[in-house]
């Protein structure tokens, strides 16, 4: 005997794979990779030190 599904369900997986294709690809298209994201982290924490050291002491 087959199996019984739930077409609302199947449906439903169907609608989440496609958006997570979808979503894989823009990723892919727009987003930054993760050596790009820790070379900004690393830009960004190295400009605020800087910043820091620069301030003066208030009186």
């Amino acid at each position: 005997m087959a199996e019984v599904i739930n077409l609302r369900l199947a449906r439903k997986a169907k609608t989440r794979a496609a958006a997570a294709r979808l979503a894989e690809e823009n990723r892919a298209r727009h987003g930054l990779t993760g050596a790009e994201r820790k070379r900004q982290r690393a830009e960004a924490e190295r400009a605020a030190r800087t910043l820091h050291g620069a301030q003066r002491e208030p009186d």
